[in-house]
């Protein structure tokens, strides 16, 4: 397939820049995949679609705030570090920003004069290893800011509403944005009606949001990512089909997760699994934990477009662009603070 298959147009004014409030009052696209139905709701509507003993899958990842703004010691000159991937106590992999952040620069942070860090090592284009004078992590509510997605471009006033309620395990440069539309109130409401929850960690790195830039999909490379699902929650999963019930995955990350920890077994049933996954979904891959999804609109030529094209089946991605289409003819908003799918 070509990268231009999976390409649409979208005008800026149908990007969310801002997150709905409250969070479930989003709108919500509800597809059938047997009968390629479709209606328009709101999210907090999703209890009418979700039976008793299915089970909703969870990325329970952090956003770090992971935007950390220096300055060469040198020379004072602007520096932008983006923490992606920490190696050990005191080295990440980052994005950086700047003129010549090359190995040797020192950079400096006026927040705080008890830290510092130094470029130890040029990766491709703007990755670089980074050192720090000493972890990091203590310092980031003071150093960083949310690492909003480009295509944001006002102002988050509430931090928190970039991160899910659930949210637990610090480690992603992005969030999980499709758990975004849960609240406190809707998920009383699905545990009233025996629908049961499940957390999986995959700490998003920005590669995952990031558009293919190969004209044939199959020569992209995904980089990778640490996910992990422990074995009570395989074993929750493994219940939940064998009394059948759907296993529901709560945005592309998750089912990532679960369709690598499916990969990985033999047969059809789960077990604990925790490793790096490259895994890229595109049409004609097998699904094989994944029974629904619940996931956001996604940018043209994305993997995460992709994936959820591949989820659709035959014709899923000339299905997937004419849902697109009615979500702009319905006014719906896109991207990461945008409106919701609900996929079965």
């Amino acid at each position: 397939m070509r990268l231009s298959d999976f390409d649409y147009d979208l005008p800026q004014s149908y990007i969310a820049q801002t997150p709905a409030t409250p969070r479930d009052s989003s709108k919500l696209m509800v597809i059938s995949r047997e009968n390629g139905s479709r209606e328009h709701r709101h999210f907090a509507d999703i209890a009418e679609y979700l039976q008793p003993n299915d089970l909703l899958v969870f990325n329970n990842t952090k956003v770090l705030p992971a935007r950390l703004l220096g300055k060469k010691k040198a020379t004072g000159g602007k520096v932008e570090l983006l923490l992606l991937k920490q190696l050990d106590d005191v080295t990440w992999e980052v994005l950086a920003g700047g003129r010549r952040v090359l190995p040797g620069v020192e950079v400096i942070f006026d927040a705080t004069d008890v830290i510092q860090a130094e470029v130890v090592e040029q990766l491709s284009g703007p990755r670089r290893i980074v050192r720090f004078s000493e972890p990091v992590q203590p310092y980031l509510n003071q150093l960083g800011q949310m690492p909003l997605p480009p295509y944001i471009t006002e102002t988050l006033a509430d931090q928190d509403r970039y991160q899910t309620i659930y949210a637990d395990k610090a480690g992603s440069a992005a969030a999980p944005t499709a758990g975004l539309h849960f609240t406190e109130e809707l998920f009383s409401k699905l545990d009233a009606i025996g629908v049961k929850r499940a957390f999986v960690t995959l700490n998003v790195g920005l590669d995952t949001f990031a558009p293919v830039t190969v004209d044939n999909i199959a020569d992209h490379t995904m980089h990778a990512e640490w996910c992990t699902v422990p074995q009570s929650v395989a074993e929750q999963i493994n219940a939940t089909r064998a009394s059948g019930g759907r296993v529901i995955a709560v945005g592309t990350t998750t089912v990532r997760t679960l369709e690598s920890a499916g990969q990985a077994c033999s047969g059809n049933m789960l077990s604990e699994f925790a490793s790096d996954t490259r895994l890229f979904i595109t049409p004609g891959f097998e699904f094989k934990v994944t029974d629904a999804i619940i996931t956001n609109f996604h940018l043209p030529k994305s993997t995460l477009l992709m994936m959820i094209s591949a989820f659709l089946g035959n014709e899923g991605r000339e299905s997937l662009l004419g849902h697109y289409e009615s979500a702009k003819a319905e006014d719906y908003r896109f991207f990461s603070f945008g409106d919701a799918m609900f996929i079965s």
